[in-house]
């Protein structure tokens, strides 16, 4: 061990010493933060794969050398201790001894104290180094392995409520199934597919979470697809517990489908007899069907198989309400023909009137027009493309006197 100089003087060697301690508790401190922090803890002993793996694998390896680097700095401040404490008030060889291991090349890197599989991290050969030059070269490797951890717990930050909800929304269901009291193979294939998925993540976080942005798109996809599992088996649960009246609700929804399209015939029939060659839309049918399909829903219940029913009976139920709609839509445009032709019947009544109060009730003009309106409007079938244009005429007859006057 080579010397670094003169000789420090007593108090120069009380201050430092104390600087070294101070150094050598900051730097236990660090490295038991570091073995306590959570990213650590949760790579030390899993099982990693990918990206993590790889990093992982360097930042172990560079915290193994923080352990020997710091051992090797621990030792070489209890030995300049030790010379310290050999005589109340440090001699000139004492001084001399306590530059050299303080500030001067005193830390022996021996290659065989470094752990067999780790012994690539330094030179073959054994060096000597200041404890300053230990202290720089475990801030680079704590820095390094630091950020690894730290990118690992906040990839994990992100990747944990996602498992966690899956797995919450996946247990929810299996207790849903259990209630129903029949295997769901289909949760089954979702749980399976929740353990790959997690264990993946958990192998691999970083990947997942800050890689390629298709792995949390999955993630994302699996747990709407396991939400939508729940939501059906909440309503096998419903179903089976009201099955009756959810039945008999439907089927009242049924007879309305079928009044409703009743009545679409109804006034399809009554406008063939009012207007004239009426372009009419497609009449409703799907009572017939739609009853069929609530008769085939007990087939299933004989079985068992309520989330299938489940599955149908929800269906089925919106299917009713989309032709409930579809046969009031289509009444709705049926009877707009006669509503249509009771519109210009008012509109010609109002131009008469109008044609009154100008003093023109006896011209003899407005009286053809006027009669040749009313004929079209009142005679069925009543042909609606020439009565509107009679009615449009009509009033421009009139707005045409009323300007001459």
């Amino acid at each position: 061990m080579s010397t670094s100089g003169p000789p420090m003087s007593a108090e120069g060697v009380e201050h430092a010493l104390r600087q070294r301690r101070a150094e050598f508790e900051r730097l236990s401190g660090d490295l038991l933060d570091l073995e306590s922090h959570s990213g650590y803890l949760l790579l030390k002993g899993a099982e990693l794969t990918g990206e993590t793996k790889r990093r992982w694998e360097r930042a172990e390896a560079g915290i193994a050398t923080l352990w020997w680097l710091f051992d090797a700095f621990r030792r070489t401040l209890e030995k300049a201790e030790e010379v310290r404490a050999r005589r109340p008030r440090p001699g000139a060889a004492e001084l001399a001894e306590l530059t050299a291991l303080l500030t001067g090349p005193s830390v022996e890197m021996k290659v065989e104290d470094v752990p067999v599989e780790r012994r690539s991290l330094v030179r073959a050969a054994a060096e000597w180094l200041t404890l300053d030059q230990v202290l720089r070269r475990m801030d680079d490797a704590y820095r390094e392995s630091a950020q690894t951890i730290a990118a690992v717990d906040s990839a994990w930050t992100v990747l944990a409520p996602r498992v966690n909800a899956a797995e919450a929304v996946w247990d929810s269901a299996r207790r849903l199934a259990e209630e129903l009291g029949e295997p769901d193979p289909e949760l089954v294939r979702l749980g399976e597919a929740l353990v790959a998925l997690r264990d993946a993540a958990r192998s691999d976080p970083l990947t997942y979470a800050t890689g390629d942005p298709r792995e949390l798109a999955e993630m994302d996809r699996f747990a709407a697809e396991l939400a939508d599992r729940r939501g059906l088996l909440e309503q096998a649960v419903r179903i089976k517990a009201g099955y009756a009246e959810r039945v008999a609700a439907l089927a009242a929804r049924l007879d309305e489908v079928e009044r409703a399209e009743l009545a679409v015939v109804e006034a399809r029939d009554l406008v063939l007899i009012k207007i004239a060659n009426p372009v009419l839309p497609a009449m409703p049918d799907q009572a017939r069907t739609l009853r069929d399909r609530l008769d085939a829903l007990d087939g299933l219940r004989g079985a068992g198989d309520w989330t299938d029913l489940a599955r149908r009976m929800t269906e089925l139920e919106r299917a009713a309400d989309e032709a409930l709609a579809q046969a009031r839509a289509t009444a709705e445009a049926v009877t707009g023909l006669i509503a249509r032709r009771d519109e210009l019947r008012g509109r010609l009544e109002a131009f008469k009137a109008k044609a009154v109060r100008l003093g023109r009730a006896e011209d003899a003009e407005l009286g053809y027009l006027y009669r040749r309106a009313h004929d079209l409007l009142w005679t069925a079938p009543c042909d609606l493309r020439q009565s509107t244009v009679a009615v449009a005429g009509y009033q421009r007859a009139i707005s045409q006197t009323g300007a001459g006057g």
